[in-house]
């Protein structure tokens, strides 16, 4: 999940093998390489039968909706990560969606007017909740501070399976957007409350993210943010005890690692703590520096991350399996899920090319995991985009940028030099205002064509699962 300057934080019985059947996901090494992202192939855009069941009357045009986030992913961090991972010539999983458009990503300011360039609280309400607000907000308005109805409360009301998974906190700003209402991203469990003094339980507020998110109940909950779990609730009716106390007692089965993800059960929901904050990245290297770094390759197993984690692609498949083990079958009602690739943004942010490029590729194969699904359950809209463009950019191999930068040997061979100068003396790369991509594929795909706002996508979903 992304940060601006002035959040800089860092942030029992086993799944059946009838129920894997039943997804019919293939599956994918943990120890894939680069390429190994595109096992997960989907049909073509225009395979026959795909909006055939669109004008059933009485019944919304999808069944599902998945809805994938590259946090900070602009154009220029999609074309690094295929440049490195594919070839210059290849294609991502995200680029064989045929059905694309752009996407304003601007916030606002209290009375309402623009702020050009968001950071992913403001961005991720904007989707959300087919509203703007200011910078650090979640979920409520600008001015006024009153909470605003999400996609995933709205999902839910009517009669969805819901999840969300990122390789964040699941308290973080992307998340947290589906599932709370906080003046200030920064107030993530009972003892980060100081800038959202009036949605504390004393106050009469609803608390604070960890605790509102357990309280709006997704079936699915998978990243990590254990430590916000582990404080103490400070008011209401599970004063004294812990978030994760209170998410056990509202059915909530915890798991820690792949192997206790793999086991969980499917008649309760999953709440998956992989970390104690945000997951470690999958891939390591040499950060960008002054005058450039000698040429390197990119470590794509990051000795820092736990051999038990599971990467943004399995949690993503243990959460469909979930999600579809939950489908209403006399209304055929199935699921919104949510999935982030957040570290994108984060290692952008530390100017570290080889980290955020491990994470996209990663985030890529989370999308090829999805569009294997929606190619065996055709009533399925994938939509992938992005809540920001980041401070990426690809120079000539023989530039000497002013800011940091590296270069990079891909795959192919061939030198790629990026750079990194958007921090001020002594910070962090920042956000920058450009538009985004936007992706398509199933029912009412057509309506991410064109150049259009990113709340925009709150009414695609609605519209696609009959949401009012």
């Amino acid at each position: 999940m992304s940060r601006t300057s002035t959040h800089r934080g860092r942030r029992g019985a086993a799944l059946a093998a009838a129920l894997l059947v039943l997804v019919t996901l293939p599956a994918a090494s943990t120890a894939d390489g680069p390429g190994a992202a595109h096992r997960d192939r989907a049909p073509a855009d225009n395979a026959p039968g795909r909006t055939a069941a669109e004008t059933v009357p009485g019944r919304a045009p999808a069944d599902n909706v998945i809805l994938l986030i590259g946090d900070g992913m602009g154009d220029a961090e999609i074309t690094a990560a295929r440049d490195y991972s594919v070839g210059a010539a290849g294609q991502l999983a995200l680029d064989t969606l045929a059905t694309t458009g752009r996407r304003t990503t601007f916030s606002v300011d209290e009375r309402g007017r623009p702020v050009y360039v968001t950071d992913s609280a403001a961005g991720a309400t904007a989707w959300a909740t087919g509203r703007r607000t200011v910078n650090g907000r979640v979920s409520k308005t600008p001015g006024t501070n009153r909470p605003l109805p999400t996609l995933l409360e709205k999902a839910r009301r009517h009669g969805y399976a819901t999840g969300s998974v990122t390789t964040a906190s699941v308290a973080d700003a992307t998340p947290a957007a589906l599932t709370a209402h906080v003046t200030d991203r920064s107030c993530k469990g009972p003892a980060d409350m100081a800038e959202c003094p009036a949605d504390t339980r004393a106050a009469g507020g609803a608390g604070s993210v960890v605790e509102q998110t357990v309280a709006a109940r997704p079936d699915v909950l998978l990243g990590g943010g254990a430590d916000h779990f582990a404080q103490t609730v400070a008011d209401g009716p599970y004063r004294g005890r812990t978030v994760l106390e209170q998410a056990r007692a509202a059915g909530y089965q915890v798991v820690r690692d792949r192997a206790e993800l793999t086991a969980a059960r499917t008649d309760r929901p999953v709440l998956g703590l992989f970390a104690p904050d945000y997951l470690p990245v999958e891939w390591s290297g040499t950060p960008a520096a002054p005058g450039g770094t000698a040429p390197q390759r990119c470590a794509v197993h990051n000795p820092a991350r736990p051999a038990g984690t599971p990467t943004l692609a399995e949690s993503t498949r243990a959460a469909l399996g979930q999600l579809t083990a939950r489908r209403d079958r006399a209304t055929g009602k199935g699921f919104f899920l949510q999935v982030e690739g957040a570290s994108i943004d984060d290692r952008a942010h530390e100017a570290d090319p080889c980290g955020q490029i491990g994470e996209t590729v990663a985030f890529d194969r989370a999308v090829a995991v999805a569009l294997a699904y929606a190619g065996h359950h055709p009533r399925t809209l994938v939509i992938v985009t992005a809540d920001h463009g980041h401070a990426t950019q690809i120079l000539p191999e023989d530039a000497r940028p002013a800011g940091l930068s590296s270069t990079l040997v891909t795959d192919e061979g061939g030198r790629m030099l990026l750079g990194y100068a958007t921090a001020g003396s002594g910070g962090t790369q920042e956000h920058t205002g450009v538009t985004v991509p936007v992706a398509a594929r199933g029912p009412l795909a057509h309506r991410v064509l064109g150049l259009r706002e990113n709340t925009e996508l709150f009414g695609t979903v609605c519209a696609a699962l009959g949401l009012r």
